[in-house]
């Protein structure tokens, strides 16, 4: 055994205070601290291989890549990492599986606890003696429902495991993770670039082509007005004019389209607002957003809420929808949900795809909970930093 090594110094330290004649505190530390050097050198090679094969168990509970294993280097963080995962492994990890594995033992124990007692000698269960199998059902009734719910907490213990083995044993070095950091750094620039854009065509819209258009509209009313109703060219001026019209409503929805002029001036709230107005279905709108948030995830915010009230439109037979938005821990949490039929699933290309890549472009995530018969919500959650 590897750990047999730094182990000789503690067993000499406590070998030698056990003598008739106690040995020097001094040569005690100096052994103790002889096996401590030790115990340091010798741990990464033990937690290792440790780490190579928690890589493997991991995948069971998270499919996320970790990048490679660490490897056995004195000046490598990730193998410091890795011993403090292995530390971690072989005392909390210990315990609490044994607690988990004593507990389901015991509770199997209880639920078959009335075919254990024969009427004559008292069986202990738990923090009571029963002497008949009457006695002791009520014991194994809670003893099989806690064993019905006892998956629950036992997958709630296999996810903090798999968060604190990522924690720990992802490889935060190397070439690899330079350059996942320099993707998210030129998404980010790319994002602001895309919405300065988006700004500029929508100022271009409605300062110039939406204002020459609504000249033209007045123009073609004038001209109507002063042609004789009888007159040849009275059809033609009306039909300009009731098109130029119709163009101009156009326009106007699509420089709302490419940016809503509520977002910039009134925030989010109220530009959820203005959604739910025009919505084809009733929408109840709750915004708990208090302060103004940064102009990418508002606008990235409005557009999925946008879309996704669109997808309710149109392919969940829905009569009715909701949108909660609210900012919790520095994210910024939206929830769009409706009474539909349900079964949304972002492989049939609903748009439930687009959703998810509009959240990713800041590093968000979209959730679906969408079970056959409904109801359907949809979950994003965009980090506000």
């Amino acid at each position: 055994m590897p750990l047999a090594v730094p182990a000789a110094p503690w067993l000499l330290a406590v070998s030698g205070l056990r003598r008739p004649t106690p040995m020097p505190w001094t040569s005690v530390l100096v052994l103790v601290l002889v096996g401590g050097l030790l115990l340091a050198a010798v741990l990464p090679w033990v937690a290792v291989p440790v780490a190579r094969l928690e890589h493997l168990r991991t995948r069971l509970v998270d499919g996320r890549p970790l990048g490679d294993p660490p490897r056995v280097r004195y000046t490598d963080p990730a193998t410091w990492r890795a011993v403090a995962y292995t530390v971690l492994l072989v005392t909390v990890g210990a315990l609490m599986s044994a607690a988990t594995c004593g507990l389901l033992l015991l509770l199997v124990l209880m639920v078959g606890s009335p075919f254990l007692v024969d009427g004559g000698e008292p069986v202990t269960i738990a923090i009571d003696t029963v002497t008949t199998p009457g006695a002791a059902a009520p014991y194994a009734v809670a003893a099989g429902v806690a064993l019905l719910l006892s998956p629950y907490p036992v997958a709630l213990l296999a996810a903090a495991h798999g968060a604190v083995a990522r924690a720990l044993l992802r490889d935060d070095s190397g070439p690899l993770r330079a350059e996942l950091v320099e993707v998210a750094r030129s998404r980010a620039r790319l994002v602001d670039l895309f919405e300065t854009e988006r700004r500029r065509v929508e100022r271009d819209l409605h300062d110039g082509a939406q204002q020459r258009l609504v000249g033209l509209t007045l123009r073609l009313g004038l001209a109507k007005v002063d042609l004789p109703p009888d007159s040849p060219a009275y059809a033609e001026v009306v039909a300009a004019h009731d098109e130029a019209k119709e163009l101009m409503t156009e326009l106007r929805e699509l420089v709302r389209g490419i940016h809503p002029r509520v977002l910039t001036d009134r925030g989010l709230p109220a530009a959820l607002g203005e959604l739910a107005d025009r919505a084809p279905i009733p929408v109840t709108v709750r915004a708990d957003v208090p302060e103004r948030l940064p102009a990418a995830v508002e606008a990235i915010g409005y557009f999925v809420v946008a879309e996704a009230l669109t997808n309710v439109a149109k392919h969940s037979g829905a009569d009715t929808a909701t949108v909660h938005a609210f900012a919790r821990g520095g994210t910024l949490v939206l929830e769009v949900g409706d009474n539909g039929l349900g079964g949304a699933d972002p492989a049939r290309g609903t748009g439930l795809t687009g959703l998810a890549d509009r959240a990713a472009v800041v590093g968000g995530r979209m959730l679906l909970s969408s079970p056959s018969g409904g109801p359907t919500v949809v979950r994003v959650e965009l980090p506000c930093r």
